[in-house]
């Protein structure tokens, strides 16, 4: 019978417990540093939940700004519009800005988003990700000469849009998805391929067959396998497994 390990200096460990006066909840957080040989670990933090804000991100600021200045995340607009504070929270990726604390019972558990490379503590390394994405071309691409007046468009063409341009690239769906795990170094991921198909629909963009020659490849498109774990965890309720499928049907009809 096959036996793997994890090497030994990757199996996160048990870290350190701090707490605040009147603490009310429990914020189990992992922590990492590259910059020491120390393993990955838990931190404990007890809080109380009834002098911060109501969300996730709200605790988190409180931590680092009362209790471990250390504390590693990224972190913007507070209103779930930036993506930044995207992060996996008792086990579903989702933004930190939006989550309610009180949707969670017990100890609130957060990681940062999985399969992912951690620059440190909450902080993933999404420079791989976001340079898939900038391979899709994502601005308007038209043969039209410039002229004074803005690109019109008709009601229904615009309404083609939306579902898709709300995305905030936070990538809670490409790193939910389990054929981004196994191919994210060629399959490009349910969040780039929402934001293809943004340009795709698009009626002023002249480019729609390149776009859809470019993406009909085996990998980069066709490792979905509809899972359907990025349309549940999208944090905007976006549907990414829509998106890539109407792609799919309109390769097919171009054939």
């Amino acid at each position: 019978m096959v036996q793997l390990r994890l090497p030994e200096n990757s199996k996160i460990k048990k870290g350190k417990t701090l707490t605040s006066h009147n603490a009310n909840k429990t914020f189990e957080i992992y922590r990492f540093n590259p910059g020491s040989n120390e393993n990955p670990s838990y931190d404990q933090f007890q809080l109380d939940t009834n002098k911060c804000g109501p969300m996730v991100l709200d605790a988190l600021i409180k931590i680092k700004d009362e209790i471990d200045t250390t504390l590693t995340f990224r972190r913007s607009c507070r209103e779930g519009v930036c993506g930044s504070c995207s992060m996996n929270i008792d086990g579903t990726n989702t933004l930190a800005c939006t989550k309610p604390i009180s949707d969670i019972k017990g100890t609130v558990k957060i990681n940062p988003l999985p399969h992912m490379p951690v620059i440190k503590d909450l902080v993933p390394d999404l420079r791989a990700a976001y340079a898939q994405y900038a391979s899709t071309k994502p601005w308007l691409q038209s043969d039209a000469q410039l002229t004074e007046r803005e690109r019109l468009q008709s009601p229904e063409n615009r309404a083609k849009l939306d579902g898709l341009w709300e995305c905030v690239l936070c990538f809670c769906c490409s790193t939910s998805c389990p054929s981004y795990w196994w191919n994210g170094n060629q399959y490009l991921g349910p969040a780039t391929l929402l934001q293809a198909n943004r340009w795709i629909q698009d009626s002023r963009d002249d480019k729609t067959n390149e776009r859809l020659d470019e993406l009909n490849d085996p990998f980069k498109l066709y490792r979905c396998h509809t899972i359907m774990n990025c349309t549940k965890t999208c944090p905007k309720d976006l549907n990414p497994a829509k998106a890539i499928g109407e792609i799919k049907t309109m390769i097919v009809n171009k054939g």
